[in-house]
């Protein structure tokens, strides 16, 4: 599987995932389910924005992401 993975192309899918669901309209609905709509997107950009941001590395078939939640990863 190594061979086949393409460790920037999936950070890539999952910054574009990210964006998707920042970008998505909220459905017609109200009350709590409108709720629990907001709150599990929060949780789906946050999910998929953390690793659309990780440094990926593969060695000897173990994918190993690292990732800066110090909010210093722009500095660098």
């Amino acid at each position: 599987m190594g061979d086949q993975l393409d460790l920037p192309a999936m950070l890539e899918r999952f910054r574009e995932r990210a964006q998707a669901v920042r970008d998505r309209p909220l459905p017609p609905i109200g009350g709590e389910e409108r709720l629990r709509f907001i709150e599990q997107a929060q949780l789906d950009f946050q999910d998929f924005a953390i690793i659309g941001d990780a440094e990926a590395t593969l060695e000897d078939g173990i994918l190993t992401l690292r990732v800066d939640l110090s909010g210093d990863a722009d500095e660098n």
